[in-house]
């Protein structure tokens, strides 16, 4: 979808681009499909706060998606195209042989009218899914299971897409998003293609209230806090006291991991995004 620009009439609209919505339903969501989203607002179970700087923004109802794609053999017509609040994708909605409905990531290309299936004998077109096994070495396929049966867990944003570069054994090699060369089970269901929405990178916010109506508030720096709120607080003019650039609550902000080892997942990786 192309970029919108706007006359500057302000200041805010001056860099604010949008994306042009041509193609997408102008429907509510399907009832049976959506259900209530509480705001959490940054808070855990407990109530505290645990990601700083979220709340507000617009009420949301959340579209349940079929990551599974577990409904095999069965062809399905693309009834819509349907923008989704909650993610960065565009979803589409399925229309079953039986009747039944369900949403699914839109992948470029994939338009209303289009048939898709998924199964292990469908053909290598975009919004069919198949097992890794079945699928070409050199495709695009998005929405890839790390355990078969479990739903896709890998590839689920705009733009965004995988390449299959090997085949051997038990495992298929994948180069991810980020550049991440990992194993998947070849039993694993991907689905074909690239998803849409390429342009959703390109977006300039152009105002400060935009942030707002998507739930992001104004993060604070530490430089601008007391000391009692944050190690950089505090002091004569702009400085953070020499100590080293930190979280609030004394976790070192640039070049320490925090990633944890997870033995289960990490021995399948053979080129981290990072080396």
């Amino acid at each position: 979808m192309p970029l919108k620009t706007y006359k500057p009439t302000s200041p805010g609209v001056r860099q604010m681009t949008t994306l042009v919505y041509e193609g997408l339903a102008k429907k509510r969501p399907e009832r049976a499909l959506v259900e209530p989203k509480k705001r959490i607002s940054g808070r855990n179970s407990s109530g505290r706060v645990t990601v700083r700087w979220r709340g507000g923004g617009h009420k949301r109802l959340y579209r349940i998606i079929d990551f599974k794609r577990d409904k095999r053999g069965v062809p399905a017509r693309v009834a819509a195209i349907e923008y989704d609040p909650n993610r960065s994708a565009n979803i589409a909605l399925l229309v079953y042989a039986d009747g039944e409905k369900r949403y699914i990531l839109a992948p470029v290309d994939l338009k209303v009218g289009d048939s898709v299936v998924a199964g292990e004998d469908a053909e290598i077109r975009p919004g069919n899914a198949l097992p890794l096994r079945a699928i070409p070495v050199g495709t695009f396929v998005h929405n890839i299971e790390m355990k078969a049966g479990k739903g896709g867990q890998l590839v689920r944003a705009a733009g965004g897409y995988a390449q299959l570069m090997a085949k051997e054994g038990k495992y298929a090699t994948l180069k991810l998003p980020s550049n991440e060369v990992r194993l998947v089970a070849q039993e694993c269901y991907a689905t074909v293609g690239q998803i849409g929405n390429i342009d959703h990178e390109n977006i300039s916010i152009g105002k400060a209230g935009r942030n707002r109506w998507l739930g992001r508030m104004p993060g604070v720096r530490g430089v601008c806090m007391n000391p009692v709120d944050h190690p950089h607080g505090g002091g004569e003019g702009k400085s953070k006291g020499g100590n080293q650039p930190s979280s609030p609550w004394g976790v070192p902000a640039k070049g320490y991991r925090t990633r944890k080892k997870r033995k289960e997942s990490d021995k399948f990786i053979l080129r981290r995004r990072k080396r």
